[in-house]
C-alpha cells in the first residue's frame, strides 16, 4: 500500500482518457512544441503481485497444514511465513465458490446458485453473471495489472461452451484475464484433458505414456508466463489465478505418489478422524476445547464395511493422499519460481485449500468410474469388479473417486461434506495468506470469520484501488464481501464479516456474530433420495463462540434464538436471489424442464468434418430414446478406416466408425460393457451414404435396443445394445466428427489412428427414427435439418 497521490480517476473503468490542454504549434520543429511523455497505465505504487491458488474438493482436515494426513509441505511453508485462517468459508460447491471469489459477491447474486449444468431461468440460478458485477480480474486489468488464469473454469453457461461461444463468460473473453490455459467445466481427465488456450481448443503436449499430467502442465505454463511477464514488464504487477482440477475426481496421480501412503489408512475413516482431530489440536488450528462431531447414521462405520472391500477402500485413500501431495508439490514450483524472480516478498498469495468440503459423490463403496453413480448405475461396480481394478485406481485406465467415508474423514472435525452448505464440513476450508511485504507476523493464526467473497475486496485494498462505480459504462453494484486486510496485523481484531447466509440444493444456514442456524435438506450421494418439503426440514442451532465444530445442537434449549436466525436467513435469502429454492436433481439436467437455453433446438443436428470439442450440452441428446446417424462419405482407394462421429470416450459413449473397410458401431457403457455391431460387407468405393439406427426398447431409462447398419438404405448388419447410460456420458469428453479427441470410445482405434481416411461430406444425427426408407435424400437433407432446428 502507498500514500502517494494517484493521478488517475479509477472509480470509472476503463479510466477515461483526459486531454491535457496546452499550446498546439503548427510545426513540430517549433521549439515550443512540447507534450508530456506517454506513460503506460500502472496501478498505484506499491500494488503487489497477486497469486490465488484454489484447490478443488479438499476438506478442512485433509492437508497436513491443518492437521490432515496428506503431506502438503508447500502449504506448511507458506503458513510458516504467513497466516493460517481457520474460519474461512466457501459456498459448498465448485462453480458457485469460484464465481463468488472472482467477483466478491454472493454466489446467487452472480447467478451461480449451483453448477452451470443445473442452471435454471431463475436469476439466482441462471449461471449468468450480471454486467453490474464485474470480476476482479477485469478491474485489475483495467487498472494496469497483467492477468492470467491457469486451470479450471466452471463459470461458463453450458449453452456458451461450444467453439462458437459467445465468449463473454470465458476467462479471456469477458472474464478479465489476458491469458488463459486450462479447461472449461467441472472436472477433467488429468491424463488426457480437453484443453483450451484462450478460446481455442488444443491437444495436450504429450501423452500419459510420455509422462503427461495436467497439474504439472498447468504449473509449467504458469511458471513460464510469470517469468516472461517479469522479464518484459518488471514494473507491472500481475494477477495469476492457479486453479488446478486437483483434487476433484477423477483422482489421477502417478503411482509412486500414491504408493508413498501404502498401508497408512488400514485403520479406516473413523480412526482417521480421531488421529486428525488430535493433530489439529496439537497444531492449534482448532481450539483446545473443540469437540469431534459424531458420525451421522447415513455414513457407514468402517467396521461395518465388507472385509473383502476394505483393501480397495484403503487404496482409494492412498491414491487421494498422493494426489493432494502431488498437487501441493506443483504449487511449490510456482512459489519457487516467484522466489527465483525475487518477487516472492512482494506477492500477495492466497492459498485456499479447497473450493468446498471434501466430495462425497463417490458412494459408500467409492467408484472406479464416478460416472456410474451419476447415471444411477453404481451397482455395476460390484466388490468383485472393484477388487479386480484395485491396482488401476489413479491410472489412465480409471476415472476414480473415493468413498463417502473418506470424504467425511477429510472434513474433520466437522459434520457432513461438499454440497451440504448447512454445515462447516461443506463450507469451511483452510486458507493461508502469505505476503512478507504486507504481513509482519510469521506463522500466525487468524480466527475471524471470513468468506470467499472477501478475497476480492482484500486484494483491492492491498493494491490501493477503489471499488469501481462504473465498468464499461455500466454502473456497478456494491461488492458484498469485506476486506480481510485489517486482520493481517491484528490477530485479535473484531471480525468485520459477521453475517453470512449459505444455501445449496436446499441445504442452508445462516451465520451471525458467532451463532449459526442450519438445516440439512438432502444427501449428495443419494441421487434418488426424495427430499422432504422445505418447511419440514429440521433446523439446528450452534453457538460458535463456545462450539467451534458445530457439535452441540441447542435448538431445543433456545427456540427463540433459532427463530430469530431463521428469520434472518429468509431476509438474506430474499436480498441475494436465493429464492425460490430449488432441490430438483435430474429435472435440472434437462434444459427444457430447467428453463435454460439450449444451443441446438429440435431433434436433428447437422455436422461437418472437422467439427469437434462439442460438449454434451452442444449436441442433441440421444439418451433414453431411439436415434440414427446418417453420413455421406467418400472412399477412394484404400478401405475405409477411422471415426465418422464419436461422443464420449473410454469411460462411456458411442462411436460410428470404419474398421478394415466395414462400418461399425459401438456403445460403451461406463467402460464396463461394450456392445459392438459390425457390417457384413465392405463400404463400397466412391460416394455413399452410411447409416446406423438404434431402436430403443423403451420402458424407462437406461434400457437397451437393437442396432441396424445400412449402406445407401440397404441393411448390412444388425446387433444388440444391452443397456445405455441414462443421464451423462462424460464431464470432459466431447463429440467429434472425422476424428476423436480425448480417450477413445472403442479399443479398435486410438486418438492417433482415429482420423477418417476418406472424405466426409456431412453427418446428421436424428433423435427418433423417421420413416424415410433408411436413406436421406441429399437434396432434402439440409432443408429438413434446418427446419427441425
Amino acid at each position: 500500500m502507498t500514500n502517494q497521490p494517484d493521478k488517475h480517476l479509477r472509480a470509472v473503468l476503463p479510466i477515461p482518457d483526459v486531454a491535457r490542454p496546452g499550446l498546439t504549434t503548427y510545426d513540430a520543429k517549433d521549439p515550443d512544441t512540447k507534450y508530456p511523455p506517454i506513460e503506460p497505465l500502472r496501478p498505484p505504487a506499491g500494488a503487489p503481485n497477486v497469486l490465488i491458488v484454489l484447490l478443488d474438493d479438499v476438506g478442512f482436515g485433509a492437508s497436513s497444514a491443518f492437521g490432515g494426513p496428506c503431506h502438503t509441505p508447500t502449504a506448511e511453508r507458506l503458513a510458516g511465513g504467513g497466516l493460517r485462517y481457520n474460519r474461512f468459508h466457501t459456498t459448498a460447491l465448485c462453480a458457485p465458490t469460484r464465481q463468488a471469489m472472482l467477483t466478491g459477491r454472493n454466489h446467487h447474486s452472480v447467478g451461480m446458485g449451483s453448477i452451470t449444468e443445473t442452471a435454471t431461468s431463475a436469476p439466482g440460478n441462471n449461471s449468468l453473471r450480471p454486467n453490474t458485477k464485474a470480476p476482479l480480474a477485469l478491474t485489475l486489468k483495467l487498472n494496469g495489472y497483467s492477468t492470467a488464469q491457469f486451470g479450471k473454469c466452471h463459470e461458463v453457461p453450458v449453452w456458451q461452451t461450444s467453439p462458437m461461444g459467445p465468449f463473454d463468460a470465458w476467462p479471456s473473453g469477458g472474464g478479465g484475464f489476458e491469458h488463459f490455459y486450462g479447461f472449461i467445466g467441472g472436472e477433467n481427465n488429468q491424463w488426457d484433458p480437453a484443453l483450451y488456450e484462450g478460446t481455442t481448443p488444443i491437444e495436450p503436449p504429450a501423452t500419459p505414456e510420455e509422462g503427461y499430467h495436467l497439474t504439472e502442465d498447468l504449473a509449467d505454463h504458469a511458471i513460464n508466463w510469470m517469468r516472461q511477464q517479469k522479464a518484459l514488464l518488471p514494473d507491472k504487477p500481475f494477477l495469476v489465478y492457479f486453479a488446478p482440477g486437483a483434487t476433484h475426481a477423477p483422482h489421477h496421480v502417478p503411482k509412486e505418489w500414491a504408493d508413498k501412503y501404502q498401508g497408512k489408512f488400514a485403520h479406516g475413516w473413523d480412526r482417521q478422524r480421531e488421529i486428525t482431530f488430535a493433530r489439529q489440536k496439537e497444531l492449534g488450528v482448532i481450539p483446545a476445547d473443540a469437540d469431534l462431531c459424531a458420525r451421522n447414521a447415513g455414513i457407514t462405520a468402517w467396521d461395518d464395511m465388507p472385509d473383502d472391500l476394505k483393501p480397495v477402500l484403503e487404496r482409494q485413500m492412498e491414491v487421494y493422499a498422493g494426489f493432494l501431495e502431488h498437487t501441493d508439490y506443483q504449487v511449490g514450483r510456482l512459489i519457487d519460481a516467484l522466489a527465483d524472480l525475487e518477487v516472492l516478498d512482494d506477492t500477495l498469495i492466497f492459498y485456499i485449500i479447497g473450493d468446498n468440503g471434501a466430495s462425497a459423490e463417490g458412494t459408500m463403496n467409492g467408484a472406479f468410474n464416478e460416472m456410474a453413480n451419476f447415471n444411477g448405475m453404481a451397482a455395476l461396480e460390484t466388490p468383485e469388479f472393484m477388487r479386480a481394478k484395485m491396482d488401476e485406481f489413479g491410472s489412465p485406465a480409471s476415472y476414480n473417486h473415493y468413498s463417502v467415508g473418506w470424504a467425511w474423514a477429510m472434513d474433520t472435525p466437522y459434520q457432513w461434506t461438499k454440497q451440504i452448505a448447512s454445515h462447516w464440513g461443506g463450507t469451511r476450508n483452510g486458507a493461508i495468506v502469505h505476503w512478507p511485504a504486507g504481513i509482519r507476523e510469521k506463522g500466525g493464526l487468524r480466527s475471524q470469520f471470513c468468506h470467499v467473497i472477501d478475497v476480492a475486496p482484500t486484494i483491492l485494498e492491498a493494491a490501493g484501488l477503489p471499488e469501481p462505480m462504473f465498468v464499461n459504462g455500466v454502473q456497478q453494484s456494491p461488492i458484498e464481501g469485506s476486506s480481510m486486510l485489517y486482520s493481517f496485523d491484528q490477530a485479535g481484531a473484531p471480525e468485520r464479516h459477521d453475517l453470512q447466509y449459505f444455501e445449496m440444493f436446499g441445504n442452508r444456514g445462516i451465520y451471525h456474530r458467532g451463532w449459526s442456524a442450519v438445516t440439512k435438506h438432502r444427501t449428495p450421494w443419494l441421487l434418488t433420495e426424495q427430499a422432504p418439503p422445505f418447511d419440514a426440514d429440521i433446523w439446528e442451532l450452534y453457538d460458535g463462540n463456545q462450539d467451534f465444530s458445530q457439535a452441540h445442537d441447542l435448538a431445543r434449549e433456545m427456540p427463540d434464538k433459532l427463530a430469530s436466525l431463521q428469520r434472518l436467513w429468509l431476509i438474506e435469502a430474499a436480498k441475494y436471489n436465493v429464492l425460490p429454492m430449488d432441490d430438483r436433481t435430474g429435472e435440472r439436467l434437462n434444459p427444457d424442464l430447467a428453463g435454460r437455453p439450449t444451443l441446438v433446438r429440435g431433434n436433428s443436428q447437422l455436422f461437418f468434418p472437422g467439427m469437434g470439442r462439442l460438449s454434451e450440452n452442444s449436441v442433441v441428446s440421444i439418451k433414453n430414446k431411439s436415434f440414427s446417424i446418417t453420413a455421406e462419405i467418400e472412399v477412394n482407394g484404400q478401405p475405409a478406416s477411422g471415426v465418422i462421429i464419436a461422443q464420449g470416450g473410454r469411460f462411456g459413449g458411442w462411436s460410428v466408425y470404419a474398421k478394415d473397410g466395414k462400418l461399425k458401431f459401438v456403445y460403451n457403457v461406463l467402460g464396463i460393457h461394450e456392445f459392438p455391431t459390425e457390417a457384413t460387407e465392405l463400404i463400397p468405393q466412391g460416394k455413399h451414404q452410411v447409416r446406423m439406427e438404434f431402436a430403443y426398447d423403451g420402458g424407462g431409462p437406461a434400457k437397451g435396443g437393437n442396432v441396424t447398419l445400412y449402406y445407401d438404405g440397404k441393411p448390412v448388419g444388425a446387433g444388440r445394445v444391452g443397456a445405455t447410460q441414462a443421464l451423462i456420458f462424460s464431464a470432459d469428453e466431447t463429440t467429434d466428427i472425422g476424428y476423436e479427441s480425448g480417450t477413445p470410445v472403442s479399443p479398435d482405434y486410438n486418438v492417433h489412428s482415429s482420423k477418417f481416411n476418406g472424405k466426409i461430406h456431412w453427418v446428421q444425427l436424428d433423435a427418433g427414427l423417421d420413416d424415410h426408407d433408411h436413406f436421406i435424400d441429399p437434396e432434402e437433407r439440409l432443408r429438413v435439418a434446418m427446419a427441425r432446428q
